[in-house]
């Protein structure tokens, strides 16, 4: 295990190009001034980690790689995969003309960083200066690419903090979708620290859908930037489902005249589970759109956080922004914290948020159970009714039956065992 210091740090840099290195040992000097988030910063409010970087390190070596699963065996047409184990790019197979592997093999100009600053968070420090490989997809100007590229990150080695770096970037006019899962054994005390950047230029669509299946013991702290140019439009899907913190901070900025932004999804917790949504939705351009549609539920003694600010810049114009949250508390010791905001500094716009959180409603469960259901099952009815909505709109469809059996098999396993 190599050690978050100066010299696992140089030995990184040892051959790396200059810009890169000064870039590391800057993120590494953040890095040092900074201390491991607490509660008591608004943006890790609700959150005790249990762990720290400093006691971590990264693997000398990657582990074996881990057998398919149930939402990567449903996205067997594949325009192209790629797979991270340990922070180390090791496959890559692209079967389309849009370019998917390392920086350099994808035609980019390196990691991609730059929406990334390293005072955001101790985290993000460690990200922009211990990341080892990236993966870069390049969707060139007016292509179109029908089936989705998987790109599969996982955490194999125990007691380890690996840093990939994601960057999607989707040229004028054109239009693909992604599928990045997140994964590590059960059982395995490990950290993930995603930096994932979409760029979407003019005219262009595209869609990124991540999903998160770490183990029971592990963490995946992802931070992502996205900028959304001129007519473009960018869906981005969530299915949150393992780990025993799940983050996604995410931060959008619609620069372009007409872009658009939809975040929509799912999370499920069960037993000690934490999972952590911050979105921001900054809109710059005029005549700019956003929906922000989350759906979750948490059990056992799991709890979910979601704080959403949809910001209007005073140029933004003709801005259409709505943001919802929605949850459901199916046990007695599981919390959910949902704290939609609006910022305002426009007045020719059309602006709403709305959240809820609470248990099962009583009225349609008499109702179904007055129609000879058994309780039990008109509780299943109902959980399955509140997530496909969120469920229906995920951005593909392939997607769509292995989130619903993941949620509904939860559900039914707490019920069996008397924990909802």
């Amino acid at each position: 295990m190599l050690s978050l210091d100066n010299q696992t740090l140089e030995r990184l840099n040892s051959g790396a190009p200059s810009a890169l290195a000064s870039r590391r040992r800057r993120a590494l000097e953040e890095y040092r001034r900074l201390e491991m988030p607490t509660p008591k910063e608004e943006n890790w409010k609700y959150v005790n980690l249990g762990f720290d970087l400093d006691e971590m390190g990264l693997p000398t070596a990657p582990g074996d790689r881990l057998p398919d699963d149930g939402f990567a065996a449903s996205l067997s047409n594949r325009a192209g995969s790629a797979f991270m184990v340990d922070g180390r790019l090791l496959v890559v197979d692209n079967d389309s003309e849009a370019r998917l592997g390392s920086a350099d093999e994808a035609g980019g100009s390196g990691s991609g960083m730059d929406l990334l600053a390293a005072d955001t968070d101790k985290f993000a420090a460690a990200a922009l200066a211990f990341s080892v490989d990236d993966i870069t997809l390049r969707i060139p100007r007016n292509r179109a690419v029908e089936a989705p590229f998987v790109i599969d990150v996982q955490s194999t080695c125990s007691n380890t903090v690996t840093f990939p770096s994601l960057t999607i970037r989707a040229e004028e006019n054109s239009e693909a979708t992604v599928v990045v899962l997140f994964r590590s054994p059960e059982g395995v005390p490990s950290v993930l620290v995603p930096n994932l950047q979409t760029t979407v230029g003019y005219g262009a669509r595209l869609s990124v859908t991540t999903v998160g299946l770490m183990g029971s013991e592990g963490a995946n702290v992802m931070h992502h930037r996205s900028k959304i140019g001129r007519d473009a439009t960018l869906r981005i899907g969530e299915i949150g489902l393992g780990g025993r913190l799940s983050r996604m901070d995410l931060r959008t900025t619609l620069e372009g005249r007409g872009g658009s932004v939809e975040v929509v999804g799912l999370y499920y917790g069960e037993m000690q589970q934490v999972l952590d949504y911050r979105l921001v939705v900054n809109h710059v351009g005029p005549s700019t759109s956003s929906e922000v549609f989350l759906k979750g539920g948490v059990q056992d003694h799991a709890q979910s956080i979601f704080t959403g600010l949809l910001r209007i810049e005073e140029d933004a114009a003709g801005t259409s922004a709505f943001e919802t949250n929605r949850n459901l508390v199916l046990s007695d010791g599981a919390k959910a914290n949902s704290v939609p905001n609006l910022e305002i500094l426009c007045n020719d716009v059309i602006c709403g948020h709305g959240s809820s959180v609470g248990p099962l409603e009583t009225e349609p469960l008499y109702y179904l159970m007055s129609r000879g259901i058994s309780k039990a099952r008109a509780e299943r009815i109902l959980v399955r009714g509140f997530f496909e909505e969120a469920i229906g709109r995920l951005p593909l469809d392939d997607l769509d039956e292995p989130a619903r059996q993941a949620v509904n098999r939860r559900f039914a396993l707490a019920q069996e065992g008397g924990r909802v």
